[in-house]
């Protein structure tokens, strides 16, 4: 990751006499305008492996900034407060996410025209409703909730699904998210990864992570995984912020971890497979 990288905890106003929020931010080296992306923590709350995330799409490119939704330590009053409002599909929780955003679209250094939400288990079920009100140009759900009824989602961007089969909670709702997109007739891309859980992207170790890890969630890092939809969500987000189009390497493909069928022979032999949406 590169040296010139910077980042810092920021403060921010929060409309409606809220308590003012606290976001980490990082910034990619050169001269912007960037792209932006709201990153939005799992329930274990803005940690050090989030604040790694963010690093991680400044180092991409991007102005990464990622809201505490719980404010220093791990409150479990905060964190029942956060889920009700996610439950209800209103409340704090969605103010603070929208006056963040305004924060982010207001530095010199990001494009306003090119915003993007992630969101990890908790963090997922939001970004899809905040991405479907606001100004947001795309949108990534890893192992995070979705609306029993697509009408909740009307206006959403381009969305980018991550789940884990092993997580029997959250890994259903992989079908679900990729129906709903297919009716309101959105872009999309939902990987379902079979040798991976819940939080497969996250690199958490402690007692509630090895509690995870034996429940029906099976929550787990799994770097394999991981890497791959990194490259899937970063390519998505290129397409639909820049138009640009990656080619990626689908000789292998980790959904299944089998090697796909040979092609018959045609006039793009040798050259990496691409496809609009590819989904599992």
């Amino acid at each position: 990751m590169s040296q010139n990288l910077r980042s810092e905890m920021v403060t921010f106003s929060v409309a409606n006499t809220f308590e003012p929020g606290r976001a980490f931010v990082a910034y990619p080296a050169g001269e912007g305008p960037h792209p932006g992306v709201l990153v939005l923590h799992e329930i274990l709350g803005l940690n050090d492996d989030m604040e790694r995330v963010a690093r991680r799409f400044a180092s991409e490119g991007y102005v990464a900034m990622a809201p505490d939704f719980f404010g220093p330590g791990l409150q479990i009053g905060c964190i029942i407060k956060a889920l009700k409002t996610l439950n209800k599909g209103e409340g704090e929780a969605f103010v603070r996410l929208s006056s963040a955003q305004d924060w982010l679209i207001d530095q010199e250094e990001v494009d306003a025209e090119r915003i993007g939400t992630v969101g990890f288990c908790m963090g997922g079920g939001f970004a899809l409703l905040h991405a479907a009100r606001e100004e947001v140009h795309v949108v990534a759900n890893y192992y995070g909730d979705v609306p029993k009824k697509a009408d909740k989602l009307e206006g959403i961007p381009a969305c980018f699904g991550g789940f884990g089969a092993k997580d029997k909670l959250f890994g259903p709702k992989a079908k679900v998210l990729k129906s709903h997109l297919d009716e309101l007739e959105v872009a999309n891309e939902i990987v379902t990864y079979n040798d991976a859980g819940h939080s497969y992207m996250s690199n958490v170790e402690g007692v509630l992570a090895r509690i995870g890890a034996k429940g029906p969630m099976r929550v787990g890092y799994d770097p394999t995984s991981a890497e791959d939809s990194w490259t899937r969500m970063l390519a998505f987000f290129d397409e639909h912020l820049t138009g640009k189009l990656i080619v990626l390497d689908e000789s292998i493909d980790l959904t299944t971890r089998k090697t796909p069928a040979e092609p018959a022979p045609s006039e793009t032999d040798g050259q990496s497979r691409t496809t609009d949406t590819p989904t599992a």
